[in-house]
């Protein structure tokens, strides 16, 4: 599979918000979003300036799919499978996006951001339900337990958490118990779960389009 390898600070910059894709560095004075707020290359002030009606439904599709790191193909599908469920398509679309695998890791402060919480997963880091998961894209469900294999909470980073819990804030659908490294699924996210700026009636409409 396809998978971006330039520089993720361009992608923030070209949605003109952060997508935290850097780790602490998106919440330090280093941003490239606070530095250099345009879009990057030699017309990103031109570019910023033209927006139609399918620009911005483009953005924000793009947005949610780089913020979660999900190529266009599974991300489409996401949205076919979010289209056949009971309730509003847009909302259905981020919950399903939130449960992923590797987006729960990143929320716990299991790694600081969401392309380390993938590879924590990929490398047999992360158990669910005491079993190995490394599919990224797993779907977490309710009463899920998520934990760190034993040796992998020997590294410095997972010591520090045990030490001084989670950095950030853990949405209330999870309960984390930071000395034992053991994570719980306490509920479905919601809609008002998810801190991201993304407006999902407009990906909606893209599609529909």
């Amino acid at each position: 599979m396809a998978r971006y390898t330039g520089s993720v600070c361009r992608l923030c910059r070209r949605e003109g918000t952060k997508l935290f894709l850097k780790g602490d560095r998106c919440y330090g004075p280093n941003c490239a979003v606070g530095k250099r707020p345009t879009p990057p290359g030699e017309h990103g002030q031109a570019r910023q300036r033209r927006r139609s009606e399918y620009g911005m439904q483009l953005r924000e599709k793009q947005k949610a799919r780089r913020a979660y790191g999900v190529m266009e193909t599974q991300f489409h599908r996401y949205f076919l499978k979010a289209e056949r469920q009971h309730g509003i398509t847009g909302e259905n679309l981020l919950v399903m996006l939130e449960r992923r695998l590797d987006n729960v890791v990143y929320r716990l402060g299991f790694g600081t951001s969401r392309p380390q919480a993938r590879q924590l997963v990929r490398h047999n880091h992360i158990l669910v339900n005491g079993k190995k998961v490394n599919i990224p894209s797993y779907l977490v469900s309710a009463n899920d337990v998520i934990t760190v294999k034993p040796k992998t909470a020997e590294l410095d980073h997972f010591k520090n958490l045990r030490e001084t819990g989670a950095s950030r804030l853990i949405p209330k659908w999870l309960s984390l118990d930071a000395a034992e490294l053991k994570a719980t699924v306490t509920a479905m996210p919601q809609r008002d779960d998810i801190d991201l700026t993304i407006q999902e009636n407009m990906i909606v409409e893209f599609y529909s389009r």
